[in-house]
């Protein structure tokens, strides 16, 4: 698989490496919005919530998705195409789990109380992580000074 901004001049490996971390930050942030989306179309009522006495939160599957998505991911690494879509299945796991955070703190559901807030607030502490992680590895090999540059 040839993308260009992924492609490293030195290796082709660290741009493969650089187009996993991106494809978890896209997922993460994309499943992020729609997960909040979702909730908030439920508690209006225009789309049904779970009725019943167990209520599973999505971060029940999303701590499946994270835990299949790692050790599939570590177990299969040299495999790109693998590796590119546990990629995506760990970032939407990820988002699922860290939207409930404030469930974590509290051990109960704030999700809309105040401390639910916490969850937003987490979920953006992570996006600045990633994106910050991912800024750092395609500057350390210089290739994104040289593309600006024009130099190969």
């Amino acid at each position: 698989m040839k993308i260009p901004f992924f492609q490293s001049e030195t290796a082709n490996s660290k741009g493969r490496n650089r187009l996993s971390q991106f494809l978890i930050l896209v997922s993460f942030l994309f499943s992020f919005t729609i997960i909040r989306v979702e909730t908030h179309l439920q508690r209006a009522g225009i789309i049904p919530n779970q009725n019943g006495v167990l209520h599973i939160h999505h971060m029940v599957p999303g701590i499946l998705l994270v835990l299949i998505s790692g050790y599939i991911g570590i177990s299969f690494w040299s495999h790109t195409r693998i590796r590119l879509f546990v990629s995506v299945l760990f970032g939407i796991g990820a988002a699922l789990a860290i939207d409930e955070f404030a469930l974590w703190l509290f051990l109960k559901d704030v999700y809309w109380a105040k401390q639910g807030r916490d969850s937003v607030d987490a979920v953006f502490i992570i996006s600045v992580i990633m994106l910050i992680v991912f800024l750092i590895s395609e500057i350390h090999d210089h290739s994104f000074v040289k593309k600006l540059l024009g130099k190969k």
